[in-house]
C-alpha cells in the first residue's frame, strides 16, 4: 500500500481521498511546471467538502483552490494533498497559513517536498500550531507523479529522455534518410503526449537539416499543456535560417558551438555553448536546461545525437517504438556509439512497461546504472 511500516493512522477512507487527490493533481501536471503536481482534497466524516488542483506557476496552490471549493465550512475538516504544503511567501502565500485559518484538524500527506524553501517547514509549521500531521499515505505514486520534479531538484538538471522509432532489425531509417512513417499512426499519436508533458523537446542539426521538424505538439487539446521548448544542437553553425523550428507559438532555443552570429538567421534565443572534441558540451546543456527550470526534457535525433547521449550517462529514461518491418543491413542505426569490450560490459536497460498501439509495441526503458 506505499505506507511506511507498522504506520497505524491511515484508513480506508483516506486511501480513498488520497486516491482521488492524485486523480486531481494529474490534470495540472502538463501546465503547472516547473511547479510540481499537486492534488487536494478537503473531507469531514467521509464527505468530501472541497476538491483542488494546481493549475498553473504563479496561480493558487491546491490547497487554496480546494478550501475556496468547500465554500468556508472546514472546520474540524481533514485535508489530503499529495505534496507538503508551502510555508513561505513566494509567487503565492503559504497553504500552511491557508489551512490554519480555515480550521483544518488534520493533513494527510502523501510526500515531503524537498525544494529547499518547503522541505519539512510546512509539516512542522502545522504540528506546531497543534494540526495532526500524517505523512506517507501513496507516497509511491506520489513520487513518480512528480519524479521530474524531485529529480531535478536533486541533480540540478532535467529528466532526460530518449524517444525513437525502429524496425525489428534496429533501423531508424533507410540508407537514404528517409524514415516517415516506420511506425504507425496510433504510435505517432502517443508521442505527442509524452512530448505534451516535456518542458523541452531537443534534437540535432543533423536532423533539422535532414528532416526540418517542426517539433511541436500535435493531437493534444490546445490549453491543457504548455508548449514545450524546442532545443537544437548545432556545433558548426548550420542552421538554417529557413527552418520550420521558426514557426508556431513555442519558443526555440539553439546551443551553438561558434560564436553567435550578430544577425542570428533564426527567430530564437542563441546560446553559446562549450564544444568537447567537435561536440557540444552535453553535461554542460544538461545543467544549463536545469538552471532554466527544465523539469523533464525529450529528445528526438538522430543516431549520432543520440549515441553521445547515451554514451554520456545522461540518458535517464528511452521509449522506443519498435514497427513490425525489416529495413535492412544498410538502414541507419539506434544508436552510433562504440562497441563494448566485452558482452558484460554492454549498455543494458530494465524494461519499466510495455504497451501495444496497433501492430507496434512500445518499450519504455530505464538505463541500469553502474
Amino acid at each position: 500500500m506505499n505506507e511506511p511500516m507498522g504506520h497505524s493512522a491511515f484508513d480506508d477512507t483516506d486511501r480513498q481521498f488520497m486516491t482521488e487527490s492524485l486523480s486531481l493533481a494529474q490534470r495540472g501536471a502538463r501546465t503547472c511546471r516547473p511547479n510540481p503536481a499537486v492534488g487536494c482534497v478537503i473531507a469531514r466524516s467521509g464527505r468530501v467538502l472541497g476538491r483542488g488542483w494546481h493549475e498553473r506557476a504563479g496561480g493558487p496552490h491546491a490547497e487554496v483552490v480546494a478550501l475556496a471549493d468547500a465554500g468556508g465550512d472546514t472546520r474540524g475538516a481533514t485535508a489530503y494533498v499529495t505534496l507538503e504544503p508551502c510555508a513561505h511567501q513566494g509567487r503565492t502565500p503559504p497553504c500552511a497559513d491557508a489551512l490554519l485559518a480555515a480550521g483544518i484538524s488534520r493533513v494527510v500527506v502523501a510526500h515531503e517536498d524537498p525544494f529547499h524553501a518547503v522541505d519539512g517547514r510546512g509539516l512542522e509549521h502545522l504540528r506546531d500550531h497543534g494540526v495532526q500531521v500524517d505523512v506517507g499515505l501513496m507516497r509511491e505514486q506520489a513520487a513518480e507523479q512528480n519524479r521530474s520534479y524531485f529529480f531535478a531538484l536533486k541533480r540540478g538538471r532535467p529528466w532526460i529522455r530518449l524517444k525513437s522509432g525502429i524496425s525489428l532489425d534496429g533501423r531508424t531509417a533507410l540508407s537514404s534518410g528517409v524514415s516517415k512513417w516506420i511506425t504507425n499512426p496510433l504510435s505517432r499519436s502517443d508521442v505527442q503526449h509524452w512530448r505534451a508533458r516535456s518542458c523541452a523537446i531537443l534534437t540535432g542539426v543533423d536532423t533539422v537539416l535532414a528532416d526540418d521538424p517542426a517539433l511541436l505538439v500535435r493531437d493534444v487539446a490546445p490549453g491543457s499543456f504548455i508548449p514545450p521548448t524546442r532545443i537544437v544542437l548545432d556545433s558548426k553553425g548550420r542552421m538554417p535560417a529557413t527552418a520550420r523550428l521558426g514557426e508556431g507559438a513555442a519558443p526555440t532555443i539553439i546551443y551553438q558551438g561558434r560564436q553567435v552570429p550578430d544577425d542570428p538567421p533564426l527567430d530564437a534565443e542563441w546560446v553559446r555553448a562549450p564544444v568537447r572534441r567537435t561536440r557540444i558540451d552535453l553535461a554542460w546543456v544538461a545543467q544549463d536546461m536545469g538552471r532554466r527550470g527544465f523539469r523533464e526534457v525529450q529528445v528526438e535525433a538522430g543516431p549520432r545525437l543520440a549515441g553521445a547521449w547515451l554514451s554520456s550517462g545522461l540518458v535517464d529514461e528511452v521509449l522506443l517504438y519498435i514497427a513490425p518491418c525489416i529495413l535492412g543491413s544498410e538502414g541507419r542505426p539506434l544508436f552510433d556509439v562504440p562497441g563494448p569490450a566485452s558482452l558484460a560490459a554492454a549498455i543494458r536497460f530494465n524494461v519499466a512497461d510495455i504497451a501495444c498501439f496497433g501492430q507496434d509495441v512500445r518499450l519504455r526503458m530505464l538505463p541500469k546504472r553502474a
